[in-house]
Formats: C-alpha cells, structure tokens, sequence
C-alpha cells in the first residue's frame, strides 16, 4: 500500500498530495478560461457588432429594393441555412457521402477533430454514429498512447546514444559500460522532459509549416490561415471555419489527398504527444506551487527550518531520537551516552554515526545500480512520490519513469 503525504497546509481541509495538485489545477483551469474569454471577448466582440450592424443594413437594403418583407426574407434565410447544413453550398462542392467524402467523415469522427462540415441527417445514420464512435474514438486514443510510448522510447534511445557517444569521445565514460545501444547503456541517466518537449515543438512546427506551404496555393488560403487551420485539426478543436480537401477538384488530386491525410496523421499525432509532455511541466509547476502554499500556511514552517539543513545532510540525534510515544523505529541501535551527550548538544555526529545510519542508503543505492546494470525494471515504491509522478493512467502512466523529471530516483 502506497503511503498518501498530506500537504501541511490543507491539513484542516483533509487533502493529499493528489488532492490537492486536482484541486489547485482546477482552479487555475478556470481563472485561465475567465482569462481567455475575456481576452477574446475584448478582440472579437467589436468585430462581431460592426457585422450585425453590416447585415441589419444589408437586409433592410434589399428588403427595399424588392419589395420583401423582412419575415418573409428571414424565412428564406433559414431555409438557406438548412441547405448549408446539409452539405449544400454556392460554390461546387465535393460530394460529401460518397466513398471518399464518407471516408473523410469518420477520420474526423475517430481522431476527435470533429470539423462540423458534414453531419448525419438520419435517424439511422446519428445512432450508428453513436456506436461507431465510441469504439473508434477508444481506438484511436489508445493508437496515440502507443505512439506517444514509441516516440518517446526513440527519443530516449537517440539522445542516451549522442550523449554516450559525447562522453566517448570525451575519455570520461568508464571501460565497462556496453557500446551498444540498449536502455541502460548509461546506467540512472534518462532524457529530460525540457529536451523531449524542445523536439517535439520543433516537429510540430516543421510539419505545420510544411502543411502550410501546401494549403496555401492549393485552397486559396493566406499562409496565415494555412497555419491556424493546421493548429486546429492537429490539436484536434476543430472549429470547421477551414476545412481541407472539400473542392470538387484539384489538380493533381490523389496525391493532395493522400498527403494531407499523412500531414493530419502525424499532426495530430505529434501534436498530442507534445500536449502530454507539456502536462508533464504543468504538474512540476502544480508541485512548486502545492510545496510553497504548504510552507506559507504551516505554521511550524519556520521552525522545521531550523532543524533542516541540507537536503541529504543527517540530522544529529536523528537516529536514536525518542518520540513521545515510546521507543524509535531504531530501538536496537547502540546509543551510548557520549554519543547521546553530543546529540544533545548539537554537536557534529561522529563518522561511526555517520556509517551507521547510511548503512541502509548505501544498500539501496547498490541494489538501484546493480538492477540498472542488468536491466531488471524497478519496482515503484513509496518514496516514488516525491516529485508526484509515481503513479499515473493513460499518457501519463506511459511516460512514468520513462523521462528524468518522472523517474523514481529523483
């Protein structure tokens, strides 16, 4: 069972670790969407009033000029709306149910992008809808776990291979440690997320780029748009404002198709990757935060910090100390009264002191390195949840233990 650490300053409010990183991100989570809407309130909404101001007058212009009510030309206006619903457009349009069009449709079905551009109008098609995606979008969320596990391992393996190889060149890597190319060919090094996060940016950003150069003169877009369209469906929002691949026709038409469904796929899948390594920051940020509320609520913070040096450093008297309760959890230990007589007055604890108490540090550490000399996996254990990434489902259960800021022996 693994032990809960409760913050010392939610001890009032009966919260853990857990709990507490749950609720603080929560938290934030909303202060960040009042954030947003207000942000994007102050931008778009003047726009949004001087369009209603445009079409109010367009309307009561041709309402004039023909003779038409405005009832009976709203009513007109909702039929047309109707028809864009449906697939219908102005413009020549590709067929959306047939096989391709439909193929189109249940890959932004599966992958979550959801443009919005085509719909089911039956009764029968919306309930098979509901089956069908909810097993495929289950599908597809477990086809991005098991890339987000293999780009993660091949980034591990380049980067522990060019380290290697720097320190090769460098004298300083010790004769024993294999050449080959295998998971603990550095023993207890492992990639950190800032690093993994770095490539995976720069490869989000090459394959929108890349998209970008292709939509832009292929559907007409500015590259500008070109570049929040790619965001969009890789991110898998969605908004459906721009939607690729919908002309009747192209030119060169089978080799656009088959590219921007490639560029989707490794879009969205790099995107989502990248998504989960940046939660994984987010939770170091969550963690800095839960232990400086924990130090500014906790009353007796600043008297622990006398008792407290270094992080490693031991403590005099910490071994045969007494609780108020009874014996120590070290009752067997030997405890002289020399040695009791300095702890007590804050002398320096002695070496034998010293040997004794990291008897069973130094047994751990060699237990630790022996099993990464061998490439036996180890076990989590409690003291894992230092950093809080001990546990973990989903994308994050993946990348446990598998980057230094997630690794047990931080």
């Amino acid at each position: 069972m693994m032990p809960v650490h409760r913050l010392q300053g939610c001890r009032s409010l009966h919260l853990n670790e857990d709990n507490g990183r749950f609720v603080l991100l929560a938290i934030l989570i909303i202060v960040y969407l009042l954030c947003g809407a207000a942000v994007f309130s102050a931008i778009e909404r003047p726009s949004e009033l001087r369009a209603h101001g445009r079409w109010n007058g367009t309307l009561l212009n041709f309402s004039e000029t023909f003779n038409i009510s405005l009832q009976d030309l709203n009513s007109f206006l909702r039929d047309y709306e109707a028809a864009i619903a449906a697939g219908i457009r102005a413009d020549a349009l590709r067929p959306r149910w047939d096989f391709t069009g439909a193929f189109y449709f249940v890959g932004t079905v599966v992958s979550t992008i959801g443009f919005g551009m085509t719909t089911p109008v039956t009764v029968a098609g919306k309930v098979f809808l509901i089956f069908y995606g909810l097993l495929g979008c289950a599908a597809t969320i477990l086809f991005f776990n098991l890339f987000l596990e293999r780009i993660i391992t091949l980034l591990a393996v380049v980067m522990k291979a060019v380290r290697e190889r720097r320190i090769r060149n460098s004298g300083l890597l010790p004769p024993g440690i294999r050449h080959d190319f295998s998971a603990y060919s550095i023993p207890g090094w492992k990639p950190s997320v800032y690093h993994v996060m770095l490539i995976l940016g720069l490869s989000a950003i090459t394959i929108s780029c890349c998209a970008s150069a292709m939509y832009s003169p292929v559907e007409g877009w500015a590259y500008l748009d070109s570049l929040y369209f790619c965001f969009v469906t890789f991110s898998t929002i969605g908004f459906g404002d721009f939607v690729s691949s919908q002309s009747s026709s192209y030119k060169y038409q089978s080799l656009y198709r088959v590219a921007n469904f490639f560029l989707m796929l490794m879009g969205v899948c790099c995107i989502y990757s990248l998504f989960n390594v940046i939660s994984i920051v987010i939770k170091q940020v969550l963690n800095w935060m839960l232990e400086k509320m924990s130090c500014l609520f906790c009353q007796r913070c600043n008297k622990a910090s006398i008792f407290l040096g270094r992080r490693n450093a031991i403590r005099p008297g910490s071994k045969c100390r007494k609780s108020r309760f009874g014996k120590s959890r070290d009752s067997d230990a030997p405890c002289d009264s020399d040695t009791e007589g300095r702890r007590l007055s804050g002398e320096m604890i002695s070496m034998k002191d010293l040997a004794a108490s990291n008897k069973v540090s130094l047994a751990i550490m060699q237990k630790q390195l022996s099993e990464s000399a061998n490439g036996y996996p180890r076990t989590v254990c409690g003291s894992s949840r230092h950093n809080g990434f001990s546990g973990g489902v989903g994308a994050l259960g993946i990348m446990n233990n598998r980057l230094a800021e997630t690794s047990n022996s931080r």
